[in-house]
């Protein structure tokens, strides 16, 4: 039995996706070094430092099945390295002539940090995938629901209507950002790593920024301007990216399990036959999908913090954070592909229970309209007046179980300035609900061109 829930034969695809699971799989770290090491000795061999003739046999071989893994892995116990032993099994491969330039000139960092920025470079293609289909789901669901009133709230309680289109549209302006934000980012955090030993390139004399700009060009990363081998911020920031992508997500999966609620059932997750909501409670329809989605994104953020802390590192190489990113960053991809996935999921088969939408609206028999009626009287008592007559009218109507209408028809006060017929035209909700269709039209306008 695997104990960590990843690759957990049984639950791995409640928590991440075959597709980026294989980006971080040992057979594609291996691919991505031995990628790695085939560019540089193409760089090299394109300014004269690596024959050709090597070049081609190190591209050649540059294929993991060629290595034997139980080699490697027997190795790495011995030599107590993290490259080593790949270098041997590599060199053996190719052989003791072209073997014998692998590696040339470069440093273990260089090569173990392009290769987790190659897997970063799927794994981010992955995600802006999915980003633009989530975004483009939640533009879809606010245009539909853009005229819907609903209760909005605040600390929990009913404040003054706004639309199902409006919530929905705030969610699909947060993905936009997030696609902004990643997309913006792309050359700071996906760039090549080759400086040598301690980051000067001495080992490949003056020819070194040229043989760094070639191999990236190859691998199809960016050039750094300077050494990153302590420089992580480029981490610190992509991390950070993900969990504020994160971050939307589990506030859009904690919103639903709230408005899933009895008392509420506004919007459902699911009603897809075969699903189950408790072993011993039949009746029970809960969020499962959005529990765990909300799970995952706790785990992503807290990953983030160490990408912060991977930031302080000590002279021009730092073991002690650097292989933290071996673990925070493809844990953090694979969760945010499950959670995305299941977000996804979410969007395509969830429910609106407008009936209950418009039943939770006029739950308060008026009360959600006190604001408009405060504003209306205000205009002929004065804002602090009219919000006394409306705070007393509320307690009474309130305490009472009495419309507020039936309240504030009894107040002279109100009525020497309101008949009757406008006070009910002020309580209607749908007359009270702002800016939300332009809002959510704006949002449609600025995002239109990303989910194309």
């Amino acid at each position: 039995m695997n104990s960590f829930i990843i690759d957990s034969t049984l639950f791995k695809d409640q928590v991440g996706t075959e597709e980026m699971r294989a980006v971080f799989s040992d057979e594609q770290m291996m691919q991505n070094w031995l990628d790695s090491w085939a560019a540089l000795a193409e760089a090299e061999a394109e300014v004269g430092i690596v024959p050709k003739e090597a070049a081609e046999v190190i591209r050649a071989h540059a294929h993991y099945e060629e290595m034997d893994f139980d080699a490697v892995r027997k190795q790495m116990k011995v030599v107590d390295h993290p490259l080593m032993a790949q270098i041997e099994e590599f060199t053996r491969v190719c052989g003791p002539k072209a073997g014998g330039w692998i590696h040339w000139g470069a440093t273990t960092q260089d090569i173990m940090d392009t290769g987790v920025v190659l897997s970063l470079k799927k794994a981010y293609d992955i995600i802006l995938r999915d980003a633009r289909v989530l975004l483009k789901e939640a533009l879809e669901k606010a245009k539909i629901y853009r005229n819907l009133p609903m209760a909005g709230r605040t600390h929990g309680q009913h404040a003054v209507p706004i639309t199902m289109g409006y919530k929905f549209a705030i969610w699909a302006d947060e993905f936009g950002r997030s696609l902004e934000r990643l997309t913006e980012g792309k050359d700071r955090f996906l760039m090549g790593q080759l400086s040598g030993a301690a980051g000067s390139l001495a080992s490949l004399g003056d020819q070194g920024l040229e043989v760094q700009k070639r191999f990236c060009r190859i691998l199809g990363l960016a050039q750094p301007t300077i050494t990153w081998h302590v420089e992580r911020d480029g981490y610190g920031e992509l991390a950070s990216d993900l969990a504020i992508l994160a971050g939307t997500i589990g506030k859009i999966g904690n919103e639903i399990i709230n408005l899933e609620r009895t008392e509420i059932g506004e919007i459902e997750e699911s009603d897809a036959k075969g699903r189950i909501g408790s072993s011993t409670m039949p009746q029970k329809r809960n969020p499962m999908t959005c529990e765990n989605m909300v799970a995952n994104v706790r785990v992503i953020q807290n990953d983030a913090s160490l990408a912060l802390q991977a930031m302080i590192q000590e002279h021009e190489r730092d073991m002690t954070f650097w292989q933290s990113e071996w673990v925070y960053l493809p844990e953090m991809c694979i969760l945010l592909a499950g959670t995305m996935d299941m977000m996804k999921r979410v969007f395509l088969s969830m429910v609106i229970h407008e009936d209950r939408v418009k039943e939770n609206l006029y739950s308060t028999h008026g009360l959600i309209m006190a604001e408009r009626c405060m504003l209306e009287l205000g205009k002929t008592l004065g804002r602090l007046t009219a919000h006394d007559i409306l705070h007393s009218a509320c307690t009474i109507a309130f305490k009472e179980k009495r419309p507020l209408e039936t309240v504030l028809l009894e107040d002279k006060r109100v009525t020497d300035k309101l008949s009757r017929k406008e006070i009910e035209e002020l309580l209607k909700p749908e007359n009270y609900l702002g800016s939300c269709g332009a809002m959510v039209d704006r949002v449609a306008e600025k995002w239109k061109d990303a989910v194309k």
